[in-house]
């Protein structure tokens, strides 16, 4: 017995030396080399996100709306020509296999305050579920396109729709998606834009939220989105007249679209790689935070996991195709070729997952256990804390919830830094397409109001009721495994109290384990 006991001191002596051999040697100079570029990391977004910010502000400050800085006129009848005064106009509407909320963007797009004479409603229809049929109504001009194949998916559908001879007599195209409904002035306030400044491709109008007050996922998730078109779109719009276009609750010029090569299918972002090519054709886009369009978010981790995905991947896979073909393009400033490639792409596409998850999932928790290494305080708590305020800011009614909101992103980089490699890579999921759920009316009490009337489009917030299912769907490994490693590391410094980071190591292995168990968002049996 003492023999084994000697033996067994023995090898854990050597693995202990071994340990410290391959720290010394390859693990400090490693873990040393992330920190630098971290922090340097780290500084590009707060540089970015204060410039941002203070754009915004300036914007509110002096109240520099878009009616200020383009011409801008009210759209009326002319005594001699009657409705020929309003341009036509295109309501596009791509849908695939989305009972459940498909009725409020046709609804909305009926009740829109423009001459029924003057506007075309085009269904774009790729589902194979039955229940979606056919559609008409009184007075309002829809048709119905169904295609045999969900070739290029949403891309393909819009490329397919603009075909159709009826789209000649259309200056412009409104688009929705299926749960977006607009309100009944949307084309009185943003075609004007269009029709007074011919050098303007795009109006876009910002997101609104019928379901933010569903669940905490769905609160953080309001706070993201606020800041993204309160800060980014507000300050793209207003310095370089560019930002990406949000793929719906936008109206674009069709000559514009067709100057930029049209719909193109090559990444799951065809909404971005459109306003790309048609901004470096010299194209402006127009942001207007005053129009609102009401739309439903996902309230399922699983559907917001898809979504996320292909927001991460498809824009890092626009920027290795795209790369070269802006910095050779002629027709934009360097100023704005440097914004396109470094703010709009590197930065905000790129660096922010990175660093998101490699500096505060994985090299604070592995500093703990390597002495030999520091972070500056001002790496780890000053600028962060900075960086998150600025974004915060976007939703003041919810700035309480900033520290489940930072916890909850940072589990989330996660799976941003996995698309985001699959996207410049090319590889595995980087062309995967799944229609992000929206659950409508499915777990809600039903209405029997005319869907046509969009004063009754506001669908009440309830709670679906469980039942027995097998509790392993819920689990998400990978965020397990992350939560546990960082639980381990945490007690490490709790023992040894060495760098003091236990209390964030906590928080945040508590937040991997919480949602890797499934206890997040909505939960909806079988799905």
């Amino acid at each position: 017995m003492a023999a084994i006991t000697e033996t067994a001191a023995a090898v854990m002596a050597v693995l202990v030396q071994v340990w410290n051999l391959v720290r010394v040697t390859l693990v400090v100079p490693l873990l040393r080399l992330a920190i630098f570029l971290s922090l340097m990391m780290t500084v590009m977004i707060l540089v970015e996100k204060v410039f941002v910010g203070m754009v915004s502000l300036t914007v509110r400050i002096i109240r520099l709306k878009p009616e200020k800085r383009y011409r801008w006129e009210p759209m009326r009848p002319d005594l001699e020509t009657g409705n020929l005064a309003y341009p036509m106009v295109l309501i596009q509407i791509p849908m695939y296999n989305e009972k459940e909320v498909y009725k409020l963007s046709i609804g909305a797009a009926c009740s829109l305050d423009w001459p029924s004479d003057r506007m075309i409603i085009q269904v774009l229809d790729d589902s194979t579920d039955p229940i979606v049929k056919k559609w008409k109504s009184n007075g309002v001009k829809i048709t119905y396109e169904v295609r045999d194949n969900r070739q290029g998916y949403k891309a393909g559908a819009l490329k397919e729709g603009m075909k159709y001879d009826y789209v000649q007599e259309c200056d412009y195209v409104a688009m929705f998606d299926a749960d977006f409904q607009p309100e009944s002035d949307f084309l009185l306030r943003t075609i004007p834009f269009l029709v007074y400044n011919p050098d303007i491709a795009l109006v876009q109008a910002r997101w609104k939220f019928v379901n933010a007050d569903e669940c905490m996922m769905t609160r953080i998730q309001e706070m993201s989105l606020d800041y993204h078109f309160k800060i980014e779109q507000e300050a793209g719009s207003s310095t370089f007249a560019f930002f990406g276009f949000n793929g719906t609750a936008g109206v674009w010029r069709i000559k514009a679209i067709d100057d930029a090569g049209g719909w193109k299918d090559r990444t799951t972002v065809e909404d971005m790689d459109l306003a790309v090519r048609a901004g470096l054709k010299g194209w402006k886009f127009v942001y207007v935070g005053d129009v609102h369009v009401k739309s439903e978010l996902p309230s399922t981790f699983k559907a917001y996991r898809y979504q996320q995905h292909r927001w991460s991947c498809g824009p890092a896979n626009l920027f290795k195709k795209m790369a070269m073909e802006i910095v050779t393009n002629e027709n934009v400033s360097m100023w704005k070729k440097f914004h396109l490639l470094y703010s709009f792409f590197f930065v905000g596409k790129i660096v922010a997952h990175t660093v998101t998850f490699i500096f505060y999932c994985i090299v604070i928790p592995v500093s703990v256990i390597v002495p030999e290494v520091e972070i500056p305080q001002w790496g780890v708590v000053y600028v962060p804390t900075l960086i998150t305020f600025c974004k915060a800011f976007g939703t003041p009614s919810s700035i309480h919830l900033v520290i489940f909101w930072l916890l909850f992103e940072n589990v989330m980089s996660l799976h941003r830094i996995k698309a985001a490699l699959t996207g410049l890579l090319d590889a595995g999921r980087v062309n995967e397409w799944i229609v992000t759920e929206k659950l409508g009316d499915a777990h809600k009490p039903k209405n029997t109001d005319n869907f046509q009337d969009s004063s009754n489009i506001q669908p009440l917030i309830n709670k679906p009721k469980k039942t027995q299912t097998n509790i392993w769907q819920r689990f998400y490994f990978s965020e397990i495994w992350i939560g546990l490693f960082m639980l381990s590391c945490g007690c490490f410094d709790l023992a040894t109290r060495q760098q003091g980071y236990f209390i964030y190591l906590f928080l945040q292995g508590f937040a991997f384990l919480f949602i890797g168990f499934g206890y997040v968002g909505t939960y909806v049996p079988g799905s």
